[in-house]
């Protein structure tokens, strides 16, 4: 019991210490929530920021929120932001949150759930503002800021002009040792405990190592110094090159920040994930770029999986200030092993490496991609040739099928030299032309579903429903041409739906193929699972049944003893069903790669199969004499009738 008495009061300790340090009003980074109650109309935010440690001062009026203060080490700023593209101005009340972490010098604010950057992570300084406390509160009005809390503790709930916050400057280093000490003596409890937590507790600082460039300076290494007394496993690496000492002009001293802690740059990365450290390479009032030897960064990481890609990644400004944006831009990849990433780039900046997450980068894309055109190629000449056979067939047989089959040619004909040209265009036209060709090719593909789908019945109606007249040929027609025209208008009209697609490769994540089609969104995404698949699902489903029913009806006739003409049977009504489209849906697992290879391959020379389907069928009749597969007759009994289908 002595044992079990003495890790209860661990527990208890630790918890105490976690709760004082959540609760303490003098808390050494600020967490700062509430309501911005404010019209219905075009809201902005106001940002001056300066250096110093004065304080900081939150306020909202009915059209604008400000963030006033000196509690900066190195980041200023001064702009008015608008918050537009946030769309707050169609509701009454937003929910915010102001973040300000010393240590690090940054400062984030999140509307929305929408995180804005003020002021970016920074390498350690000597001296931050920290321990703010709740300075005295601003008069009530109709507008402004409701339920302000820090760290969950509701100040008021009354609705203040503004918040005020005052702060005193502190040696920076000690509190990053202090803070560090914290951690690993609540770690260290909870290890004793056998507590669930695992690994080692992030340094809350983010360490930096400086270098001068002398005169003669021929290139230096550099260690994250967090990392000395570690493995060299676990090290993060740089190699400073001479041609940046030549393209300095106004200092030689460069500062290398390894941030530990990657969740400060994680924000708004859905697809991605970022592996191990970030590291900035700056020079004061410096901007290099096109560098004419590249800097060489050295990452190890955890083992990434050989279906997931990984690319070296330069953060960037140019496109929204407020937020993250990784560019692979200016940086190389080079993979020296599962959990070694090494990136060559020729400017300074922040750099990691990313992980895709989804989409899935695609295995053995060149050979797909060869496969697949030379695919498409064969199917729109095999279509063509397929058409005029049938045209010329119609001219002396008047069934009904024909005009079904010769529908479903010139789909699939239209639909392969679309996919045949999509890469050239998608180079070529880029977003504007890709957004035309992507709603076509979409419209080519549900078409081509329609009229498989269109075979499927009109077979089942053969067999089945002997004695009922068959609809006319216009109303499929309508069917199989105009109505997946409905589906593409409807997400047109929705709009950002089409344009340009890159398909990674997972050996060369560089190098994406182009395609146009529907883009990567979430609404592009929801449009093609309610479009695509479903009408595939179907498909799939209903042409299954329906080979078990022609089986079953026609399994005890005499020509079924010919093995070649079962085995011609059900594989070509397995493709003029568009069963093969099935293997679609068995894209996972060990035979991932082999079923992805016969789906391309299948699908791919659809055109070509059906071409020979109707050409073995009619060279098997006129062997027999128009015997094959039954009579020419379309007379009034099932057979027949299923005759008649096998035999055009």
């Amino acid at each position: 019991m002595e044992p079990r008495l003495t890790d209860n009061l661990r527990l208890v300790f630790a918890l105490i210490v976690l709760l004082s340090a959540a609760s303490s009003e003098n808390d050494r980074d600020l967490d700062f929530c509430g309501t911005w109650r404010h019209g219905q109309g075009p809201l902005s935010l106001s940002v001056n920021l300066s250096t110093g440690c004065d304080g900081i001062s939150i306020s909202a009026d009915r059209s604008s929120l400000s963030i006033d203060g000196r509690i900066t080490a190195q980041c200023r700023r001064s702009e008015v932001i608008s918050l537009e593209r946030l769309g707050l101005d169609s509701v009454k009340d937003s929910d915010f949150c102001l973040y300000w972490e010393p240590l690090l010098d940054q400062l984030k604010l999140q509307v929305r759930g929408k995180t804005l950057t003020l002021c970016w992570p920074a390498s350690l300084q000597g001296s931050c503002c920290a321990h703010l406390s709740h300075g005295q509160n601003t008069p009530e009005a109709p507008y402004g800021i409701i339920n302000g809390a820090v760290r969950n503790d509701v100040i008021t709930h009354k609705t203040l002009t503004a918040y005020k916050f005052i702060g005193g400057p502190f040696n920076r280093k000690k509190l990053c040792d202090e803070a560090s000490q914290e951690s690993t003596q609540v770690m260290s409890e909870g290890a004793v405990m056998r507590s669930q937590a695992v690994g080692s507790v992030e340094h809350p600082c983010a360490p930096s190592s400086e270098v001068d460039m002398t005169k003669n300076f021929r290139g230096h290494n550099v260690t994250s110094p967090a990392a000395k007394d570690a493995s060299a496993e676990s090290t993060t690496t740089i190699y400073i090159p001479p041609a940046l000492k030549l393209a300095a002009k106004k200092t030689s001293k460069v500062v290398c920040t390894f941030f530990t802690n990657n969740s400060l740059f994680q924000e708004g990365q859905k697809e991605t994930r970022i592996l191990g450290d970030v590291v900035g390479i700056t020079m004061e009032n410096e901007v290099i770029t096109n560098l004419s030897e590249p800097i060489r960064i050295g990452f190890h990481h955890d083992v990434i999986p050989k279906t997931h890609s990984r690319t070296c990644v330069s953060w960037d400004t140019r496109k929204d200030p407020l937020q993250v944006n990784w560019l692979v831009d200016g940086c190389e990849t080079q993979q020296k092993g599962a959990n070694h990433t090494e990136c060559l780039c020729d400017h300074l900046t922040y750099f990691t490496v990313l992980v895709q997450l989804e989409p899935r980068p695609v295995r053995h894309l060149l050979a797909l991609t060869a496969i697949t055109s030379l695919g498409c190629a064969v199917s729109v000449i095999s279509c063509i040739a397929l058409i005029i056979f049938l045209c010329r067939k119609s001219r002396r047989c008047k069934e009904q099928s024909i005009q079904i089959h010769l529908g479903l040619a010139i789909s699939l004909a239209f639909l392969n030299l679309l996919f045949f040209f999509t890469g050239v265009l998608a180079n070529v036209g880029g977003e504007c032309v890709c957004s035309w060709v992507g709603a076509v090719l979409h419209y080519s593909l549900l078409s081509s579903f329609t009229w498989m789908g269109i075979e499927v019945f009109h077979t089942f109606w053969l067999v089945y429903m002997v004695f009922s007249p068959s609809p006319k040929p216009y109303v499929w027609n309508l069917i199989g041409f105009v109505l997946p025209a409905v589906p593409i208008i409807i997400l047109a009209a929705v709009g950002d739906m089409y344009g340009l697609r890159e398909v990674v490769a997972s050996d060369d994540v560089s190098n994406p193929y182009l395609m146009c089609w529907m883009k990567d969104t979430h609404k592009a995404l929801l449009a093609h699972y309610c479009t695509n698949l479903a009408v595939l699902a179907i498909l799939v489903s209903s042409g299954i049944v329906m080979l078990f029913l022609v089986y079953r009806e026609i399994r005890t006739r005499d020509e079924w003893r010919q093995n070649r003409v079962a085995f011609l049977s059900i594989w070509g009504l397995s493709c003029l069903f568009g069963t093969t489209w099935g293997l679609t849906f068995l894209d996972f697992g060990p035979l991932s790669d082999f079923v992805l290879f016969l789906s391309c391959i299948l699908n791919s020379f659809q055109g070509f199969l059906l071409m020979l389907r109707f050409y073995m069928l009619d060279w098997m009749r006129k062997q027999t004499g128009g015997s094959a597969l039954g009579s020419t007759s379309t007379g009034s009994t099932r057979q027949h009738m299923l005759q008649a289908q096998e035999k055009s």
